[in-house]
């Protein structure tokens, strides 16, 4: 009967040391993530939309963070559409491990990016739009060197582009647009990492002309429509390329389209070049696209508009308000 009751004694010490071992070890929630998680709710005043940031609670099943499954550490934090009002806390900088960090539709989330954000160095993704966040594109941006998408748009940013945005070798995409930026695009900008596949630059009073150096880059959509922009964006066709989109309306481009296009991708979906100065004749290389929207209304252009793909297949009012053009689908036959 002893030996029974040391035998139970023992296996139910063991049984309680093996629970609190695994309840120990269940909690992935890093403290130092927590105790940051918590100042930055603090800094947002406690909103209702991190309710679940319970300190009594694992961090890494809180609302709007994720941890990675190796480290335990968070890697992302996603605040949408929140119900939050302030600046960008400094405190973010604690989150050393972060990777992705997005403040989306936070229409109360004012004033300048932090420099505190240059901690981050293991951001790859950093995502600040449709907030009212202001001031000037900081140059620091560039340090945080493992960044592949940086999204800044649709805020109140102002002032011009920083050329040390050209030293993020490792960005796929930029997104800019939908700002107050104003001046030239920057110089450096020739030499933009050939990993860009998205340059998101429209809706802003960006001016002077388009780099010549683009023609050595493969971009997969460019919109830089509703600026100041002036030159020749032919450097951006050719056959060898792979390019979608490409949207410069509204600008104040002037080329003779005649002239230097040596051809264009298969892959070309949208092309508007609507509301600019550009003169010539239409490139006969426009019909082999089949899957081709374009717009070129509000020019300066002459000339038949060439017979086949789908160039007769688009609206009249793609091809209006130019100084000579003619041929179907405008009604004016050519003389």
């Amino acid at each position: 009967m002893k030996k029974q009751t040391t035998f139970l004694c023992t296996t139910l010490s063991l049984i309680v040391f093996l629970s609190q071992h695994f309840l120990s070890h269940a909690v992935r929630c890093h403290p130092e993530d927590k105790k940051v998680l918590l100042q930055i709710k603090q800094s947002f005043n406690n909103p209702y939309h991190l309710a679940s940031w319970d300190p009594a609670t694992d961090c890494c099943y809180w609302y709007v963070v994720e941890c990675d499954r190796k480290t335990n550490r968070i890697n992302e934090l996603h605040l949408f559409a929140a119900n939050v009002s302030g600046h960008i806390p400094a405190a973010i900088a604690g989150l050393t491990y972060l990777e992705t960090l997005t403040l989306h539709k936070i229409t109360d989330l004012t004033g300048a990016i932090p420099p505190a954000l240059t901690k981050l160095t293991n951001l790859k993704r950093l995502t600040i739009s449709w907030t009212n966040v202001s001031g000037e594109i900081p140059p620091f941006l560039s340090q945080l060197k493992n960044l592949t998408f940086l999204d800044l748009s649709f805020n109140n940013l102002s002032g011009g582009i920083p050329p040390s945005l050209s030293q993020l070798r490792s960005l796929y995409g930029l997104r800019l647009d939908r700002n107050k930026l104003t001046g030239p695009i920057p110089d450096s900008f020739g030499d933009l990492s050939p990993s860009l596949q998205y340059l998101h630059l429209s809706h802003n009073q960006i001016s002077g002309r388009v780099p010549t150096n683009w023609g050595g880059l493969n971009f997969t959509w460019i919109e830089l429509q509703r600026n100041r922009i002036e030159g020749d964006v032919s450097v951006l066709f050719g056959k060898n390329k792979t390019v979608q989109v490409v949207d410069f309306s509204r600008n104040l481009l002037d080329f003779d389209f005649s002239d230097g296009v040596i051809g264009f991708p298969e892959s070309l979906m949208v092309l508007d070049l609507s509301h600019n100065r550009i003169t010539g004749r239409l490139p006969e290389g426009l019909t082999e696209l089949e899957n081709l929207y374009m717009n070129v209304s509000y020019n300066r252009l002459c000339g038949r508009i060439p017979l086949g793909g789908r160039l007769q297949l688009l609206d009249f009012t793609s091809y209006l308000h130019n100084r000579c053009l003619c041929g179907a689908p405008l009604p004016n036959d050519c003389k």
